[in-house]
């Protein structure tokens, strides 16, 4: 019969549990109720230094049967106070500080009986009463119980991807920082830092210049990596987001969903799409403007000479001219280009290009001085 089951309770198990069922008991509170994962409730950070603290005592065989036996209030005064009958003496001689020495067990305590010492350290978190048990800080005792194999359920790297550190790759040394809080009985303990801010990726979001040009509704397939609750591990889901593109959009606009993406330290990321346009085989884009290229020959830039040109909606333009044409030239056909934000299209802009002859015999260019 136990005096008290209030750690027992925190975990919700029975005072009879064994090692493995109060580690199992702990790495599924502690999971369920980490602050980095309630951000939203304030309650979790209390109710995550409840579990941590009624897991540190009753993972410790010594500390648990002295809980067992008197109680959590004898265990934090460390004997400090009057001890229930069949203490054995325990009194104010542990107020000295521990460890201590209890001869013959603890009275009533089962197996008591021969000569048996039980030794155990209070310094804990210090700043506590003489001789007093302090809590250690929550996140310690978590990160040591996952560092020493979680409950021999394995995968614990993935733990600290999840609650160590985030996308950008900062370790959990960065978690040393801390602040000041009470534990239940007044005295100051650690308490980690505030969590860092949702990280940021962006995704390049390749768009055709038609596409572009008439506005579109794409769906993309991602994958994400979450954990689970009960386990800790992490497993992979695919989610499929829709993104509207209005017309007109430009190269380089960003496209944002918020915490969409892979889970970390602080909730999950936010992903940001940034549009890269394609290269088009007739059309290169200036802001609002489309450009396109013809090429003459040295006789039609020269002479005259009558095109047609394929605007970006499909339509067939006759471009002309009686010569001679410069080369590098450019003829603007308004309101064909890109639609604008506020309304209108942007140019179409017509460059001309000349092609020289890389040869000519002498009769030719004979020819061409009487010409010119």
């Amino acid at each position: 019969m136990v005096k008290e089951t209030g750690l027992y309770d925190s975990l919700l198990i029975k005072p009879d549990s064994s090692d493995a069922e109060i580690k199992k008991a702990y790495r599924k509170a502690a999971l369920k109720h980490h602050p980095d994962k309630n951000k939203d409730d304030p309650k979790a950070g209390e109710k995550f230094k409840e579990v941590s603290q009624a897991y540190e005592i009753l993972s410790d065989p010594e500390k648990r049967k002295v809980y067992d036996s008197y109680g959590l209030d004898f265990l934090l005064k460390g004997g400090a106070a009057e001890p229930p009958p069949g203490a054995g003496g325990m009194g104010g001689g542990a107020a000295g500080g521990m460890p201590f020495e209890m001869p013959g067990g603890f009275g009533g305590m089962p197996g008591g009986g021969g000569a048996r010492t039980f030794h155990f350290s209070t310094g804990g978190g210090g700043g506590g009463g003489a001789g007093g048990f302090n809590f250690s800080n929550p996140e310690s005792i978590f990160e040591s119980f996952f560092k020493q194999g979680g409950a021999g359920m394995g995968d614990d790297d993935d733990i600290f991807s999840q609650f160590g550190q985030g996308a950008g790759g900062g370790s959990r040394a960065g978690r040393t920082q801390s602040s000041k809080f009470r534990d239940s009985n007044g005295s100051a303990m650690r308490q980690r830092a505030p969590t860092p801010e949702v990280t940021t990726v962006e995704k390049p979001l390749p768009v055709t210049l038609e596409d572009l040009y008439k506005g579109t509704t794409k769906k993309m397939k991602i994958k994400r990596k979450t954990f689970d609750e009960g386990t800790g591990k992490r497993r992979v889901e695919e989610k499929v987001l829709t993104m509207d593109l209005r017309a007109g959009l430009k190269e380089g606009s960003k496209i944002k969903f918020k915490g969409v993406g892979d889970q970390e330290e602080g909730g999950s990321q936010d992903l940001h799409f940034v549009v890269t346009q394609k290269p088009h085989s007739t059309f290169t884009r200036e802001g609002d403007d489309l450009r396109t290229l013809i090429t003459l020959d040295l006789k039609e830039a020269l002479t005259g000479w009558k095109k047609t040109v394929t605007t970006i909606d499909g339509r067939q333009i006759g471009v002309e001219r009686a010569g001679p044409t410069q080369p590098d030239s450019e003829i603007n056909y308004p309101e064909l280009g890109m639609p604008k934000t506020k309304g209108g299209r942007g140019d179409m802009i017509v460059q001309v290009k000349v092609k020289f002859p890389s040869n000519l015999t002498i009769q030719q260019k004979n020819g061409l001085r009487e010409i010119l």
